[in-house]
């Protein structure tokens, strides 16, 4: 079965890794799909989020990384792909995540989301987060892998 992991991940962190690592053994295939959203001005460019994720998930042989742009459910239909793959931090991601699947299953009856709790030591952190800590100077690197680091500085200095 393939599922989709879809999100803008401007940037990927150590969460989005760590959901993507623990669902490799759950599916055949593994797609991390960037989402190219015209309506937000993101750090990076979509062929430089392909590029960080790819280079961090060199080691896992079922992850394919790619972009898209419209609906998530029409692009996993595209995709031949059945499962939509949400991480959850806290009650509030629920809830968000809950309508959007409700939304997404009315779109198309084919697809199923499935919810994977993030590990504790990630439970606070998002790309927000992180953009914003090293905005104003603070240490990002044990939040996103170095890779990933290393551009965010770059960008900020």
């Amino acid at each position: 079965m393939i599922a989709i992991y879809p999100g803008s991940f401007d940037p990927v962190t150590l969460g989005h890794l760590d959901i993507i690592e623990r669902s490799v053994p759950l599916f055949e295939r593994v797609i991390v799909a960037v989402l190219c959203n015209p309506h937000k001005n993101p750090l990076f460019t979509v062929e430089q989020r392909i590029e960080q994720i790819s280079y961090c998930t060199k080691h896992l042989k079922n992850v394919e990384i790619d972009s898209f742009s419209g609906l998530t459910v029409e692009y996993a239909r595209l995709k031949g792909a059945k499962v939509l793959l949400r991480g959850l931090r806290v009650l509030s991601d629920f809830e968000k995540e809950l309508q959007m699947a409700h939304t997404n299953k009315t779109l198309w009856e084919g697809i199923e989301t499935v919810f994977l709790a993030t590990t504790k030591e990630y439970s606070f952190l998002s790309s927000s987060v992180v953009k914003e800590i090293a905005q104003f100077g603070g240490s990002v690197t044990h939040l996103v892998p170095e890779n990933v680091s290393r551009d965010i500085y770059s960008y900020y200095s």
